[in-house]
């Protein structure tokens, strides 16, 4: 086979697979490059995305893949498809939630969980503008994929994975914050289980300096998917529960803020 007609085979796999993830929810966190998500314990070059030699230059030679060009024109139609669908979504906001999400006077570490991504770029659009997010993906050739995919929905990225560039990749978000911008953490991804809190969302703030923002939604409809993590995927035009809370930093350093206290506080802002 030649090279030209292995490339347009992968090229093919990974559009089909994006696709494929966000219509069925069969694909692995392996095969998407560790997941359409934001984590804590998993962390070329695109604009709007950041790699964490970047941060550190003496950090190392780890490669961190990119696609551009007319790889990047396949990504389009699905990225329009979610930034319509997005739109299409009427959100209700509580006042004191609504108060919550819009702080805007200083960056936060913004934490859900990993089957609410769904929603993720156009909550950041509606209700954080002015201070741009940045997300964790895969330093791999299928990350690339998702990196495209994010910069095309609204999205920055930090790009690495706990087996490469991981610690690098930590410091990156962690510089993010002080620079003043909003990171999104789902500390339950990228493979479970569902609903555990990692203690690496929580080192993130407390390193930064940041309050966290606890974000909660509950879907008045939508599909589950069959994934590790029944992955919400809310039906076009549906109502969408908003409900918030943010930690402060200082509340954040204190002994008795364990993982265990923020897990109860945002599974009781995601009721199933």
């Amino acid at each position: 086979m030649s090279p030209r007609v292995a490339g347009l085979l992968r090229l093919r796999w990974g559009a089909l697979s994006l696709t494929r993830w966000l219509c069925l929810g069969k694909l692995s966190p392996q095969q998407t490059g560790a997941g359409l998500a934001w984590r804590a314990s998993d962390f070329a070059q695109q604009p709007g995305s950041v790699s964490p030699t970047d941060e550190n230059p003496d950090s190392g030679t780890d490669q961190v893949h990119g696609i551009a060009g007319w790889r990047r024109v396949l990504v389009w139609p699905l990225a329009l498809l979610v930034r319509l669908w997005g739109r299409s979504l009427r959100f209700e906001v509580a006042p004191t939630d609504l108060a919550n999400i819009t702080k805007r006077d200083e960056p936060v570490a913004i934490i859900l969980w990993h089957n609410r991504l769904f929603l993720a770029a156009e909550i950041v659009r509606r209700f954080r503008q002015g201070r741009p997010a940045y997300s964790l993906v895969s330093a791999s050739k299928d990350g690339a994929w998702l990196d495209a995919f994010f910069s095309m929905v609204g999205m920055r990225t930090v790009r690495g994975s706990n087996h490469r560039l991981g610690r690098e990749a930590v410091l990156a978000l962690i510089a993010k914050l002080r620079g003043g911008y909003d990171i999104g953490i789902t500390p339950d991804g990228p493979r479970g289980p569902c609903y555990e809190f990692k203690a690496g969302a929580l080192v993130v703030a407390r390193r930064a300096g940041a309050p966290a923002l606890l974000l909660g939604m509950n879907f008045r409809s939508a599909r589950r998917l069959k994934s590790w993590d029944g992955f919400y995927v809310p039906r076009p035009f549906s109502r969408v529960q908003i409900r918030c809370a943010v930690v402060p930093a200082a509340e954040l350093r204190d002994e008795g803020m364990t993982a265990e206290v923020i897990q109860q506080r945002l599974r009781e802002l995601n009721p199933d």
